[in-house]
């Protein structure tokens, strides 16, 4: 069963084409990030319009690569959660189209989506498993018993930890995205120069990372010799070479090892059969490191390209669904721009 999937919820117009839930025949993003980058994050106008202008071409390049419509089954589209105008993009597109091609619609959840980046290829994680799912939009631990099966154990309550990076990364004068930015100048910082604090949460396995990020501002500003008014804008021009690559190194440990500890908390617990790690920050290498470290069973990563978004997860995400339940009617469906899992379970 060849499923196409649609994602335009953030800043990645994606569409791609999945056989089985398994095997990628077609795999198409146009990203916003060069676009984004003069603004130093997402622009939700300015994204909506990137998607009105790409959708329609990312989705015809993913449905010629398939060898065209009448190797298409069925559409899977992200509807929630996200930016209200970039889901509307693709969800306007992918509606209409499974209307005039007449073929089944299945509305998916884009947090949901990224945890089956894992099932693509020829090793799906087994159930029962916990996903650690961490992006720029979310963070939270999930228990897996099934497709469709799951249990929402543990989240963030403030900040995402991919938004903290970002964050981050603009107090000490690194460059949209920071993920990406942080864990490069990391490579040459010492991470154990300035003590920075993990938060203390009621929550057994719920997240905090504002005040992580707060505490970066203030270590700057101490290190740089200003007091806590200065502009946080104005902070990295003060700072050396060497100070920017200590407290990358610093806030990226710490970040890593709060995932990590609740990962291992739960492992404990919840006795899983494996660990699956989805989201754009799965990509992060110290991240890896520590997870390999400190967990004493199997650990699932999706490939780096299918890490951040993308619409092979979405398709695969479809595939399941369909073979549990029916499709719905695309002139009935809405996008939600924030929806917890929570909310959504199917199975």
């Amino acid at each position: 069963m060849n499923i196409l999937g649609v994602e335009s919820s953030c800043d990645e117009t994606a569409a791609a084409v999945v056989a089985d839930g398994r095997r990628v025949i077609s795999n198409v993003v146009n990203s916003q990030i060069d676009i984004h980058k003069v603004y130093g994050g997402v622009v939700p106008e300015v994204a909506a319009r990137s998607h009105l202008e790409v959708v329609i071409p990312v989705i015809n390049e993913a449905v010629e690569g398939a060898g065209g419509w009448d190797n298409i089954d069925a559409i899977a589209n992200t509807t929630m959660p996200g930016l209200i105008g970039s889901l509307l993009m693709g969800s306007l597109s992918a509606r209409e189209l499974a209307i005039i091609k007449d073929k089944p619609y299945f509305p998916v959840h884009h947090v949901e989506a990224h945890v089956y980046a894992n099932f693509l290829g020829d090793n799906p994680p087994k159930f029962p498993f916990l996903a650690l799912i961490i992006s720029g939009g979310h963070s939270q631990i999930v228990l897996f018993r099934d497709h469709g099966n799951y249990e929402l154990i543990g989240q963030t309550m403030d900040d995402a930890v991919g938004e903290a990076f970002d964050k981050v990364a603009k107090i000490i004068g690194l460059p949209y995205p920071g993920g990406p930015s942080i864990a490069a100048a990391a490579l040459e910082g010492d991470p154990n120069r300035f003590k920075l604090p993990k938060a203390h949460m009621q929550g057994k396995y719920d997240f905090s990372f504002s005040g992580l990020k707060t505490a970066v501002l203030r270590a700057v500003q101490d290190a740089v010799d200003v007091d806590h008014t200065y502009p946080s804008t104005k902070l990295a021009e003060k700072l050396s070479s060497k100070q920017q690559h200590d407290f990358a190194a610093c806030f990226q440990k710490v970040a890593c090892e709060t995932l990590v500890d609740k990962l291992v908390l739960a492992t404990e617990e919840f006795q899983p059969k494996s660990v699956v790690i989805a989201g754009g920050v799965a990509a992060n290498q110290e991240l890896r490191r520590q997870l390999k470290e400190r967990l004493p069973i199997p650990i699932d990563f999706p490939a780096p390209k299918f890490c951040t978004d993308n619409a092979a997860m979405v398709a695969a995400l479809g595939y399941y669904k369909a073979q549990k339940v029916t499709p719905t009617d695309p002139r009935h469906v809405e996008v939600i721009p924030s929806i917890s899992m929570s909310e959504t379970k199917w199975g």
